[in-house]
Protein backbone atom coordinates (compact mmCIF):
# COMPACT_ATOMS: atom_id res chain seq x y z
CA UNK A 1 0.00 0.00 0.00
CA UNK A 2 2.85 2.40 0.66
CA UNK A 3 4.05 1.95 -3.13
CA UNK A 4 0.44 3.25 -4.03
CA UNK A 5 -0.38 5.83 -1.71
CA UNK A 6 3.34 7.15 -2.28
CA UNK A 7 3.68 8.87 1.57
CA UNK A 8 4.67 7.17 4.18
CA UNK A 9 1.50 8.70 6.82
CA UNK A 10 -0.94 7.63 3.91
CA UNK A 11 0.48 4.33 3.69
CA UNK A 12 0.33 4.15 7.41
CA UNK A 13 -3.26 5.44 8.18
CA UNK A 14 -4.92 2.73 5.54
CA UNK A 15 -2.92 0.29 6.83
CA UNK A 16 -4.55 0.72 10.02
CA UNK A 17 -7.69 1.88 9.28
CA UNK A 18 -7.71 -1.73 7.34
CA UNK A 19 -6.15 -3.44 10.33
CA UNK A 20 -8.91 -2.51 12.53
CA UNK A 21 -11.61 -2.88 9.70
CA UNK A 22 -9.96 -6.82 9.13
CA UNK A 23 -10.62 -6.94 13.44
CA UNK A 24 -14.55 -5.76 13.26
CA UNK A 25 -15.13 -8.28 10.33
CA UNK A 26 -12.83 -11.15 11.27
CA UNK A 27 -16.17 -12.93 12.08
CA UNK A 28 -17.33 -13.22 8.28
CA UNK A 29 -13.76 -14.50 7.38
CA UNK A 30 -15.53 -18.30 5.53
CA UNK A 31 -11.53 -19.53 4.79
CA UNK A 32 -12.50 -19.58 1.00
CA UNK A 33 -9.20 -17.90 -0.16
CA UNK A 34 -6.80 -17.07 1.86
CA UNK A 35 -6.13 -14.85 4.84
CA UNK A 36 -3.77 -13.04 3.70
CA UNK A 37 -5.84 -12.37 0.29
CA UNK A 38 -8.48 -11.36 2.59
CA UNK A 39 -6.70 -9.08 4.47
CA UNK A 40 -5.19 -7.67 1.30
CA UNK A 41 -8.72 -7.06 -0.21
CA UNK A 42 -9.96 -4.96 2.70
CA UNK A 43 -6.37 -3.15 2.42
CA UNK A 44 -7.42 -2.38 -1.34
CA UNK A 45 -10.81 -0.89 -0.38
CA UNK A 46 -9.13 1.42 2.10
CA UNK A 47 -6.64 2.26 -0.35
CA UNK A 48 -9.32 3.08 -2.72
CA UNK A 49 -11.74 5.10 0.03
CA UNK A 50 -8.78 6.83 0.74
CA UNK A 51 -7.83 8.06 -2.77
CA UNK A 52 -11.68 9.54 -3.35
CA UNK A 53 -10.94 11.32 -0.03
CA UNK A 54 -8.10 12.40 -0.27
CA UNK A 55 -7.61 16.03 -1.69
CA UNK A 56 -4.34 17.06 -2.91
CA UNK A 57 -2.15 19.18 -0.61
CA UNK A 58 -0.53 22.24 -1.33
CA UNK A 59 2.53 23.47 -0.10
CA UNK A 60 4.67 26.10 -0.09
CA UNK A 61 8.02 25.76 -0.85
CA UNK A 62 8.89 27.39 2.66
CA UNK A 63 6.86 24.32 4.39
CA UNK A 64 8.75 21.85 2.14
CA UNK A 65 12.24 22.67 3.20
CA UNK A 66 11.14 22.35 7.08
CA UNK A 67 9.56 18.76 6.30
CA UNK A 68 11.52 16.10 7.88
CA UNK A 69 13.48 13.59 5.22
CA UNK A 70 12.66 10.33 5.11
CA UNK A 71 15.39 7.69 6.02
CA UNK A 72 14.83 5.62 2.33
CA UNK A 73 15.14 9.62 0.36
CA UNK A 74 17.93 8.47 -1.77
CA UNK A 75 16.14 5.10 -2.96
CA UNK A 76 12.87 6.53 -3.62
CA UNK A 77 14.50 9.07 -5.61
CA UNK A 78 16.48 6.69 -8.10
CA UNK A 79 12.43 5.01 -8.42
CA UNK A 80 11.25 8.95 -8.67
CA UNK A 81 10.46 7.96 -12.39
CA UNK A 82 8.94 4.30 -11.69
CA UNK A 83 6.90 6.45 -9.30
CA UNK A 84 5.60 9.39 -11.47
CA UNK A 85 4.57 6.62 -14.54
CA UNK A 86 2.74 4.48 -11.65
CA UNK A 87 0.39 7.63 -10.93
CA UNK A 88 0.01 8.05 -14.43
CA UNK A 89 -1.53 4.43 -15.00
CA UNK A 90 -5.41 3.92 -14.40
CA UNK A 91 -6.62 2.54 -10.73
CA UNK A 92 -6.83 -1.48 -12.00
CA UNK A 93 -3.71 -1.52 -13.78
CA UNK A 94 -1.73 0.29 -11.00
CA UNK A 95 -3.08 -2.31 -8.27
CA UNK A 96 -2.59 -5.28 -10.50
CA UNK A 97 1.35 -3.94 -11.09
CA UNK A 98 1.52 -2.60 -7.34
CA UNK A 99 0.52 -6.18 -6.00
CA UNK A 100 2.33 -8.09 -8.62
CA UNK A 101 5.74 -6.58 -8.80
CA UNK A 102 5.68 -4.95 -5.31
CA UNK A 103 3.88 -7.88 -3.12
CA UNK A 104 4.42 -10.69 -4.88
CA UNK A 105 1.02 -11.92 -5.42
CA UNK A 106 -0.13 -14.91 -8.01
CA UNK A 107 -2.51 -13.93 -10.52
CA UNK A 108 -5.04 -15.59 -8.62
CA UNK A 109 -4.54 -13.67 -5.44
CA UNK A 110 -4.61 -11.34 -7.30
CA UNK A 111 -8.10 -11.81 -9.32
CA UNK A 112 -9.21 -12.30 -5.61
CA UNK A 113 -8.14 -9.03 -3.74
CA UNK A 114 -9.73 -6.92 -7.33
CA UNK A 115 -12.63 -9.17 -7.47
CA UNK A 116 -12.07 -9.24 -11.51
CA UNK A 117 -11.12 -12.47 -13.43
CA UNK A 118 -7.44 -13.56 -13.82
CA UNK A 119 -7.42 -13.52 -17.80
CA UNK A 120 -8.79 -9.60 -16.35
CA UNK A 121 -5.74 -9.17 -14.25
CA UNK A 122 -3.18 -10.55 -16.65
CA UNK A 123 -4.93 -8.21 -19.37
CA UNK A 124 -4.04 -5.37 -16.94
CA UNK A 125 -0.70 -6.20 -16.24
CA UNK A 126 0.09 -6.74 -19.57
CA UNK A 127 -1.33 -3.22 -20.76
CA UNK A 128 0.32 -1.40 -17.11
CA UNK A 129 3.74 -2.90 -18.50
CA UNK A 130 2.79 -1.32 -21.90
CA UNK A 131 1.66 1.72 -20.34
CA UNK A 132 4.44 1.82 -17.93
CA UNK A 133 7.57 1.36 -21.26
CA UNK A 134 5.64 4.90 -22.76
CA UNK A 135 5.97 6.31 -19.73
CA UNK A 136 9.63 5.84 -19.10
CA UNK A 137 11.96 6.93 -21.62
CA UNK A 138 14.96 4.31 -21.18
Amino acid sequence: MYAQSRSPYGGSCCAQDALVRAYVASGSFLGLSKFSTWLFRIAYNCYIDHCRKAKPEQTSVDDALDLPAVESSDSAFRYQQLYRAMDRLPEKEKAAISLFYFEDRSIKEIAAILGIPQGTVKYHLSLGRTHLKQHIQL
